[in-house]
């Protein structure tokens, strides 16, 4: 079944499966984000590609998911591809880079301290 994003559609046979684990992920560290930081007030659902699930999200952090999930999809490098961070080529845009640093940095401490020790790789490499 497809998903839209931003109005780019995305089938299960278009997204591999590295892809739909850096998408989860990113969804997993966007939802604790904005939990922490903005609350429950005005969030609303958004729908993940490939049925990858639904994540609870304000306006902001919606349109930031976004955006990750299209440049994850149009990632030019998927064979060999890097964690984002340790990239050669930064898809993102500057402001979208430093929104994506503070997010990791906020959710992965927490997730790190409720026990995700799975995510503590992600997070230093």
């Amino acid at each position: 079944m497809p998903g839209l994003i931003g109005g780019m559609i995305a089938t299960m046979e278009t997204v591999t499966e590295q892809q739909k684990k850096d998408i989860r992920l990113i969804g997993k560290f966007v939802e604790v984000y904005c939990a922490g930081r903005h609350g429950s007030l005005g969030r609303m659902e958004l729908e993940l590609p490939a049925g990858l699930g639904r994540r609870r999200l304000c306006p902001e952090c919606a349109a930031f998911m976004e955006y990750a999930i299209d440049r994850r999809i149009k990632c030019p490098l998927e064979a060999e591809k890097p964690t984002c961070k340790r990239c050669r080529i930064h898809c993102y845009a500057w402001a979208q880079r430093e929104k994506a640093r503070e997010i990791m940095g906020y959710a992965g401490r927490r997730l790190m301290l409720r026990g995700r020790l799975d995510y503590v790789w992600h997070y230093f490499f």
